[in-house]
Protein backbone atom coordinates (compact mmCIF):
# COMPACT_ATOMS: atom_id res chain seq x y z
CA UNK A 1 0.00 0.00 0.00
CA UNK A 2 1.32 3.45 -0.95
CA UNK A 3 1.60 5.85 2.02
CA UNK A 4 0.84 9.56 1.65
CA UNK A 5 3.80 11.87 1.45
CA UNK A 6 4.92 14.01 4.39
CA UNK A 7 3.77 17.16 2.54
CA UNK A 8 0.25 15.77 1.97
CA UNK A 9 -0.05 14.89 5.67
CA UNK A 10 0.87 18.42 6.72
CA UNK A 11 -1.68 19.97 4.33
CA UNK A 12 -4.40 17.71 5.67
CA UNK A 13 -3.65 18.72 9.27
CA UNK A 14 -3.61 22.44 8.37
CA UNK A 15 -7.03 22.17 6.72
CA UNK A 16 -8.58 20.55 9.80
CA UNK A 17 -9.09 23.79 11.84
CA UNK A 18 -10.81 25.38 8.84
CA UNK A 19 -13.25 22.48 8.63
CA UNK A 20 -13.93 22.67 12.35
CA UNK A 21 -14.53 26.42 12.11
CA UNK A 22 -17.30 25.84 9.58
CA UNK A 23 -19.21 23.57 11.95
CA UNK A 24 -20.67 23.82 15.42
CA UNK A 25 -21.66 21.14 17.87
CA UNK A 26 -25.28 20.79 18.89
CA UNK A 27 -26.34 19.75 22.39
CA UNK A 28 -26.26 16.08 21.35
CA UNK A 29 -22.67 16.39 20.18
CA UNK A 30 -23.36 16.22 16.42
CA UNK A 31 -21.79 18.76 14.10
CA UNK A 32 -24.09 21.40 12.70
CA UNK A 33 -23.32 24.00 10.00
CA UNK A 34 -23.67 27.65 11.02
CA UNK A 35 -25.28 30.35 8.87
CA UNK A 36 -24.57 34.09 8.99
CA UNK A 37 -27.42 36.43 10.04
CA UNK A 38 -28.77 38.56 7.16
CA UNK A 39 -27.81 42.24 7.18
CA UNK A 40 -30.62 44.49 8.44
CA UNK A 41 -32.65 46.18 5.69
CA UNK A 42 -32.37 49.96 5.68
CA UNK A 43 -35.77 51.67 6.06
CA UNK A 44 -36.84 53.76 3.07
CA UNK A 45 -36.90 57.52 3.58
CA UNK A 46 -40.61 58.54 3.43
CA UNK A 47 -39.58 61.92 1.99
CA UNK A 48 -37.47 60.44 -0.81
CA UNK A 49 -38.22 62.15 -4.12
CA UNK A 50 -40.38 64.89 -2.59
CA UNK A 51 -39.59 68.51 -3.44
CA UNK A 52 -38.19 70.70 -0.68
CA UNK A 53 -39.36 74.19 0.22
CA UNK A 54 -36.31 75.62 -1.55
CA UNK A 55 -37.31 73.86 -4.78
CA UNK A 56 -40.96 74.83 -4.39
CA UNK A 57 -40.04 78.48 -3.92
CA UNK A 58 -38.50 78.47 -7.39
CA UNK A 59 -41.78 77.18 -8.84
CA UNK A 60 -43.81 80.11 -7.50
CA UNK A 61 -44.61 82.83 -10.02
CA UNK A 62 -41.79 85.42 -10.03
CA UNK A 63 -42.23 89.16 -9.52
CA UNK A 64 -42.04 89.67 -13.29
CA UNK A 65 -45.28 87.68 -13.70
CA UNK A 66 -47.39 90.21 -11.80
CA UNK A 67 -48.81 93.42 -13.24
CA UNK A 68 -47.25 96.79 -12.49
CA UNK A 69 -48.16 98.02 -9.03
CA UNK A 70 -48.09 94.57 -7.40
CA UNK A 71 -45.40 94.03 -4.79
CA UNK A 72 -44.61 91.03 -2.62
CA UNK A 73 -45.57 91.06 1.06
CA UNK A 74 -42.48 89.95 3.02
CA UNK A 75 -44.58 88.90 6.02
CA UNK A 76 -46.29 86.14 4.04
CA UNK A 77 -43.17 84.94 2.24
CA UNK A 78 -42.23 81.61 3.81
CA UNK A 79 -40.93 78.14 2.94
CA UNK A 80 -39.51 75.06 4.66
CA UNK A 81 -36.04 75.41 3.14
CA UNK A 82 -33.98 72.28 2.48
CA UNK A 83 -35.47 70.24 5.32
CA UNK A 84 -38.81 68.52 5.80
CA UNK A 85 -41.27 68.88 8.66
CA UNK A 86 -43.30 66.06 10.16
CA UNK A 87 -46.73 65.65 8.51
CA UNK A 88 -49.71 66.53 10.70
CA UNK A 89 -53.41 65.78 10.65
CA UNK A 90 -56.05 67.89 12.37
CA UNK A 91 -59.74 67.34 12.96
CA UNK A 92 -61.56 69.00 10.07
CA UNK A 93 -65.05 67.97 11.23
CA UNK A 94 -65.80 71.49 12.49
CA UNK A 95 -63.72 73.78 10.28
CA UNK A 96 -63.20 77.47 10.91
CA UNK A 97 -64.95 78.68 7.77
CA UNK A 98 -63.55 82.20 8.10
CA UNK A 99 -60.13 80.81 7.13
CA UNK A 100 -61.32 80.58 3.52
CA UNK A 101 -60.70 84.30 3.37
CA UNK A 102 -57.02 84.14 4.35
CA UNK A 103 -53.67 82.73 3.26
CA UNK A 104 -53.02 79.09 4.12
CA UNK A 105 -56.68 78.24 3.52
CA UNK A 106 -55.65 74.86 2.08
CA UNK A 107 -54.93 73.71 5.66
CA UNK A 108 -58.71 73.56 6.14
CA UNK A 109 -58.35 70.08 4.64
CA UNK A 110 -57.00 69.02 8.03
CA UNK A 111 -53.69 67.82 6.59
CA UNK A 112 -50.31 69.53 6.57
CA UNK A 113 -47.57 68.58 4.15
CA UNK A 114 -43.88 67.95 4.74
CA UNK A 115 -42.72 70.96 2.71
CA UNK A 116 -44.21 74.18 1.36
CA UNK A 117 -43.49 77.60 -0.13
CA UNK A 118 -45.80 80.63 -0.31
CA UNK A 119 -46.03 84.38 -0.80
CA UNK A 120 -48.55 87.15 -1.45
CA UNK A 121 -48.56 90.00 -3.94
CA UNK A 122 -50.69 93.08 -3.21
CA UNK A 123 -51.77 95.74 -5.70
CA UNK A 124 -50.63 99.19 -4.59
CA UNK A 125 -53.52 101.07 -6.18
CA UNK A 126 -56.37 98.58 -5.88
CA UNK A 127 -55.41 96.62 -2.75
CA UNK A 128 -56.12 93.50 -4.78
CA UNK A 129 -54.46 90.36 -3.43
CA UNK A 130 -52.88 87.37 -5.15
CA UNK A 131 -51.69 84.54 -2.89
CA UNK A 132 -49.77 81.52 -4.14
CA UNK A 133 -48.72 78.43 -2.20
CA UNK A 134 -47.43 74.93 -2.92
CA UNK A 135 -47.64 72.13 -0.37
CA UNK A 136 -46.08 68.67 -0.78
CA UNK A 137 -47.41 65.54 0.93
CA UNK A 138 -46.25 61.96 1.41
CA UNK A 139 -47.78 59.05 -0.49
CA UNK A 140 -51.34 59.66 -1.70
CA UNK A 141 -52.15 62.33 0.89
CA UNK A 142 -52.42 65.03 -1.81
CA UNK A 143 -55.43 63.16 -3.20
CA UNK A 144 -56.93 63.03 0.29
CA UNK A 145 -56.46 66.80 0.59
CA UNK A 146 -58.52 67.41 -2.53
CA UNK A 147 -61.27 65.08 -1.32
CA UNK A 148 -61.31 66.72 2.10
CA UNK A 149 -61.54 70.17 0.54
CA UNK A 150 -64.86 69.37 -1.13
CA UNK A 151 -66.20 68.14 2.22
CA UNK A 152 -65.10 71.30 4.01
CA UNK A 153 -66.85 73.47 1.42
CA UNK A 154 -70.01 71.42 1.91
CA UNK A 155 -69.70 72.01 5.66
CA UNK A 156 -69.11 75.75 5.14
CA UNK A 157 -71.97 77.30 3.15
CA UNK A 158 -70.89 80.67 4.51
CA UNK A 159 -69.57 82.71 7.42
CA UNK A 160 -70.14 86.17 8.94
CA UNK A 161 -67.81 88.97 7.81
CA UNK A 162 -66.72 90.78 10.95
CA UNK A 163 -65.77 93.96 9.03
CA UNK A 164 -69.00 94.50 7.10
CA UNK A 165 -71.35 92.65 9.49
CA UNK A 166 -72.64 90.73 6.48
CA UNK A 167 -72.76 87.10 5.35
CA UNK A 168 -70.16 85.60 3.03
CA UNK A 169 -71.47 82.88 0.70
CA UNK A 170 -69.17 79.95 -0.19
CA UNK A 171 -69.60 77.76 -3.26
CA UNK A 172 -67.31 75.16 -4.83
CA UNK A 173 -67.01 73.22 -8.07
CA UNK A 174 -64.61 70.80 -9.76
CA UNK A 175 -62.36 72.45 -12.34
CA UNK A 176 -61.46 70.39 -15.43
CA UNK A 177 -58.27 70.48 -17.51
CA UNK A 178 -56.02 71.81 -14.78
CA UNK A 179 -53.38 69.54 -13.23
CA UNK A 180 -54.27 66.02 -12.08
CA UNK A 181 -57.26 67.31 -10.13
CA UNK A 182 -58.59 70.80 -9.44
CA UNK A 183 -61.29 72.49 -7.39
CA UNK A 184 -62.45 76.12 -7.34
CA UNK A 185 -64.05 77.89 -4.39
CA UNK A 186 -65.84 81.24 -4.73
CA UNK A 187 -66.57 83.67 -1.90
CA UNK A 188 -69.19 86.37 -2.49
CA UNK A 189 -70.83 88.98 -0.29
CA UNK A 190 -73.38 91.63 -1.23
CA UNK A 191 -71.44 94.11 0.86
CA UNK A 192 -68.24 93.59 -1.16
CA UNK A 193 -67.34 95.32 -4.40
CA UNK A 194 -66.00 92.01 -5.71
CA UNK A 195 -65.60 88.53 -4.34
CA UNK A 196 -62.69 86.11 -3.91
CA UNK A 197 -61.71 83.04 -5.90
CA UNK A 198 -59.67 80.16 -4.51
CA UNK A 199 -58.19 77.45 -6.72
CA UNK A 200 -56.60 74.19 -5.55
CA UNK A 201 -54.73 72.05 -8.08
CA UNK A 202 -53.12 68.69 -7.43
CA UNK A 203 -49.91 67.89 -9.31
CA UNK A 204 -48.70 64.47 -8.19
CA UNK A 205 -47.79 64.72 -4.52
CA UNK A 206 -48.15 68.52 -4.50
CA UNK A 207 -51.15 70.81 -4.17
CA UNK A 208 -51.05 74.35 -5.56
CA UNK A 209 -53.41 76.76 -3.80
CA UNK A 210 -54.28 80.23 -5.10
CA UNK A 211 -56.32 83.11 -3.65
CA UNK A 212 -57.30 86.08 -5.80
CA UNK A 213 -59.35 89.22 -5.25
CA UNK A 214 -57.99 90.76 -8.46
CA UNK A 215 -60.70 91.49 -11.03
CA UNK A 216 -64.37 92.36 -11.27
CA UNK A 217 -65.20 88.67 -11.83
CA UNK A 218 -64.50 87.81 -8.17
CA UNK A 219 -60.87 87.22 -9.14
CA UNK A 220 -61.75 84.12 -11.16
CA UNK A 221 -59.70 84.80 -14.30
CA UNK A 222 -56.59 85.97 -12.45
CA UNK A 223 -56.78 83.02 -10.03
CA UNK A 224 -56.93 80.49 -12.83
CA UNK A 225 -54.15 82.20 -14.78
CA UNK A 226 -51.84 82.23 -11.74
CA UNK A 227 -52.68 78.60 -11.00
CA UNK A 228 -51.74 77.63 -14.57
CA UNK A 229 -48.44 79.50 -14.23
CA UNK A 230 -47.46 77.79 -10.98
CA UNK A 231 -48.58 74.34 -12.18
CA UNK A 232 -46.50 74.71 -15.33
CA UNK A 233 -43.40 75.71 -13.33
CA UNK A 234 -43.98 72.94 -10.78
CA UNK A 235 -43.99 70.26 -13.46
CA UNK A 236 -40.45 71.25 -14.46
CA UNK A 237 -39.15 71.85 -10.93
CA UNK A 238 -36.20 69.73 -9.79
Amino acid sequence: MRLPSRTAQLLAVAALPLALAATACSSDGTAKATTASPAPTKAKDPNEGLLTGTQLKKALAPASYFAAGFTVDPETTRDTGDTYRAPATHNAAKPDCTRFGSTGWIDLSGMEGVSFAQNTYVGKNTSSELDQEIDVYRGTTSTDVMTALTKVVAACPGYPDADTKSKVKITGAATPSLGDDAYTVTLTDDAWESGTTLVAVRVGTAVVSILSTDGADNGAASAKKLAEQVVSSLKTAA
